[in-house]
C-alpha cells in the first residue's frame, strides 16, 4: 500500500504528458487531435499543485488510465477516418 501512495517522480509525470501529446498527434481528425491535446494540458495544469503524495499518486494513476483510453480511441477513429480533410487541415494554395 505504501508503494501506491508514493508520489510519481517529475520525470514520470513529464513522460506521461509527452505520451498524451504523441497520442493526440496520431488522431487523423483535427478536432479530436486538438481536443485531446487541450484536455491533457488542462488536466495536468489542474493537478500541478497537488502537494500530498496520495492525491498525486491517484491523479497519476488516473492519467495513465486516460492515456490508455485515448490510445484505444485513436485506433477506433483510425478505422473510421473521414474521407475529406477538415478546413483547418487544408493548405492554402
Amino acid at each position: 500500500m505504501a508503494a501506491a501512495a508514493a508520489a510519481p517522480a517529475r520525470s514520470e509525470v513529464l513522460s506521461l504528458f509527452r505520451s498524451f501529446l504523441r497520442t493526440a498527434r496520431q488522431f487523423s481528425d483535427y478536432n479530436i487531435c486538438e481536443y485531446t491535446r487541450r484536455r491533457a494540458a488542462d488536466a495536468f495544469r489542474e493537478n500541478r499543485a497537488l502537494a500530498d503524495a496520495p492525491a498525486a499518486a491517484a491523479a497519476f494513476a488516473e492519467g495513465k488510465k486516460q492515456l490508455e483510453v485515448a490510445k484505444r480511441q485513436e485506433v477506433v477513429y483510425s478505422l473510421y477516418a473521414p474521407k475529406s480533410k477538415s478546413i483547418m487541415e487544408m493548405k492554402l494554395q
